[in-house]
């Protein structure tokens, strides 16, 4: 069990099981979800960890991916926002983004290859949204690929809200 020790108290609180009998209804968790998650996110493993967080991003019950990641970028530092762009940009096609309406302008800002800081602050949460929403088209992997991004830091999954960590925290005491 090693790391579920750890968080004993939550997994009672969340059915004792990983989640309520027949599927918990995440509408119904426990009242403190964004403290519940950093203690799952402390003592989980990272990839079971991404993997609850991209079950979230993938949930029809929270908004699309494209909107959740331009509100988590609002909340990231510059290099947590460099990171998530180089990842985007990552799995664009030769031609990145130079046709998408409102986006070509970005071409030029990013035209040395890594996106660093500096440049990530003169992005905004809207237009992260734009190239989220291409790059999920063109390689629906990438949630995972920011899944793994925000697993490494969870701390800015607050963000997300308290709907997603439910469903994040359930996701990870189910497959623990």
């Amino acid at each position: 069990m090693g790391w579920t020790n750890a968080i004993e108290d939550i997994l009672q609180r969340y059915g004792g099981q990983g989640g309520a009998p027949g599927g918990a209804n995440p509408a119904a968790a426990p009242a403190n979800p964004h403290q519940d998650f950093q203690q799952v996110a402390q003592a989980a493993p990272p990839d079971l960890l991404s993997s609850g967080i991209s079950q979230a991003f993938h949930s029809g019950q929270t908004p699309p991916f494209p909107e959740m990641l331009s509100n988590l970028f609002s909340h990231s530092d510059p290099n947590q926002r460099a990171g998530v762009l180089n990842r985007l940009l990552g799995t664009l096609s030769a031609g990145g983004f130079s046709g998408l309406p409102g986006l070509g302008s970005l071409s030029s800002l990013f035209s040395g290859g890594k996106v660093t800081p500096d440049q990530a602050n003169q992005v905004s949460p809207a237009q992260v949204q734009q190239i989220a929403e291409h790059a999920q088209r063109q390689n629906p992997s990438i949630v995972d690929e920011i899944s793994g991004f925000y697993a490494q830091h969870p701390e800015i999954m607050k963000a997300a809200g308290a709907l997603a960590l439910t469903i994040a925290v359930q996701h990870i005491l189910k497959n623990r």
